[in-house]
């Protein structure tokens, strides 16, 4: 076995006899440089999920990414005719609409946590599909190859090692990252809310300043500070998280924190206007509401996050205790290094969802928008965009390997039908006190429905609640539901 007699040949490095106390350290092979070793030869490449398709083999679509685009595809797409390969540094879908959610208790981090082998069982049960933890750093567009450097975070025992993926269909459906405008700072003192691990840091840093808080010693300003929350941009984000902080402040400080309740308190700061895509309505009512469940609102631009306040530019000084930073997505660095045609930063895609510069590549989602040469404006950063591409896309790659096309630079010339057209079908934020709003209309100039109030809270509990993949996640989602209204929180997991 090729492997084996590497192993042998490595072992045999290292000379049998004593050698000096100074020596002794770089003498045994470690395990990283073990693993390095076998990576870089023969293991990877014969792997079955990186190595090149045979013509016995089914082609391989290679996915990068696992949002809402991503898992979208490898749901829909057939693995009777094709492999998946899923590159991504989580492992898990996140369902970004209810994350506001579970940093507060109403929900569980298992209800927004889909695991990639549920979404496709594929990549768990089938011999040439696979899931890779890693970043993907580069792509060779020539030789049909994906750069990839493995995540060890936490791991001190394993090193990053490089390896490479080969395909016959790319889709790079990488997303976008939290965007700070280069305001300084903001990365290094803020908390997103884009991920699991983000609202595990919130509900550990909101416990904690409660904690503190109470403690014999603290003074009255920093008890202030300690229990101000701060959330910067008055997106959906921004403003359903406000909701559910204000909520959890009413029901749940109120009671069981009765010593501190005076002190906690929400401040939202927006440099424009709040909910700008809504109707002017909507976001009327939404201020009405949120102020009365004491959300202040402050107009601003953040020029500089300091470890314990935030300076806007006008030279008010806004402490916190805990800051919470939502104004949108931008491209991440790994899209920007793509040499390939860019749409507002973001890789550039024709009607069909191809990169038309290179060949079997295809981009979806966040990272990806229409060329100018198309004629079509560049999609905003949604789920439900991002779904239905990814739901398109996988009817177009099945199409095209029912057609003969799935193998790398043979689709050329192929039909691949009708293209891609989006219809946006409204928007919804809940804004706590069980009220939400919901825009039905296609634009914020056309007309169509839209509502408030309690109605709306049960039409956006109801639709997020069929959207949740799973049917063992749906029921954690309205278990969490049910006992959050009876019983309150669970303040004792916060």
């Amino acid at each position: 076995m090729p492997w084996f007699r590497n192993f042998i040949h490595l072992v045999k490095q290292s000379p049998p006899q004593r050698k000096p106390a100074a020596l002794l350290a770089h003498s045994p092979p470690s395990l990283t440089q073990l693993l390095r070793h076998f990576s870089s030869t023969e293991i990877q490449a014969n792997h079955p999920g990186s190595r090149p398709t045979k013509g016995n083999e089914k082609p391989r679509v290679v996915v990068v990414g696992t949002g809402w685009a991503g898992c979208r595809l490898m749901k829909d797409i057939d693995t009777n005719i094709y492999d998946i390969v899923c590159i991504s540094p989580r492992n898990h879908m996140v369902f970004t609409p209810l994350l506001a959610s579970t940093c507060v208790g109403t929900l569980e981090f298992r209800s927004v946590a889909e695991p990639i082998g549920r979404i496709q069982p594929a990549i768990s049960r089938e011999p040439g599909s696979f899931f890779f933890l890693a970043n993907c750093m580069g792509i060779d567009f020539q030789n049909h190859q994906v750069h990839c450097q493995t995540v060890t975070e936490g791991v001190n025992t394993l090193e990053p090692w490089n390896f490479k993926v080969s395909y016959d269909k790319l889709v790079i459906a990488s997303g976008a990252e939290a965007s700070t405008f280069g305001i300084k700072g903001a990365r290094e003192h803020a908390t997103f809310l884009r991920e699991v691990y983000h609202a595990q840091e919130i509900r550990r840093k909101l416990l904690l300043n409660l904690m503190l808080s109470d403690v014999p010693g603290v003074t009255e300003e920093e008890k202030r500070r300690l229990l101000h929350c701060v959330v910067v941009g008055g997106g959906p984000t921004g403003v359903e998280f406000s909701g559910e902080l204000s909520d959890f402040i009413k029901k749940d400080v109120h009671q069981k924190y009765s010593h501190v309740k005076d002190y906690i308190h929400v401040t939202l700061v927006e440099a424009n206007e709040i909910l700008s895509s809504f109707d002017d309505r909507l976001r009327v009512y939404a201020i009405k509401q949120l102020t009365k469940s004491g959300v202040n609102f402050v107009r601003g631009i953040v020029k500089d996050v300091q470890p314990d306040k935030i300076i806007l530019n006008d030279g008010t000084d806004i402490p916190y205790g805990v800051l919470v930073w939502s104004t949108g997505v931008g491209p991440s660095s790994f899209v920007k290094s793509l040499e390939v045609p860019k749409a507002g930063g973001r890789i550039g895609i024709d009607e069909w969802l191809r990169v038309p510069s290179v060949q079997d590549v295809f981009a979806i989602g966040d990272c990806s928008g229409f060329l100018e040469s198309t004629g079509k404006t560049v999609l905003p950063a949604l789920a439900q965009v991002a779904e239905r591409q990814g739901k398109y896309l996988a009817q177009v790659l099945n199409n095209v390997g029912k057609s003969g096309g799935g193998r790398a630079n043979c689709a050329k010339g192929l039909d691949l039908g009708e293209v891609f057209v989006y219809k946006h079908l409204g928007s919804m934020a809940t804004i706590g006190r069980y009220k939400a709003l919901v825009d039905l209309r296609q634009s914020k100039e056309a007309k169509g429905v839209s509502m408030a109030g309690f109605s709306s809270f049960f039409i956006w509990r109801s639709a997020y609640l069929t959207r949740v993949i799973s049917w063992r996640n749906r029921f954690y989602v309205f278990f969490n539901w049910v006992t959050t209204l009876v019983f309150g929180r669970d303040i004792s997991r916060l």
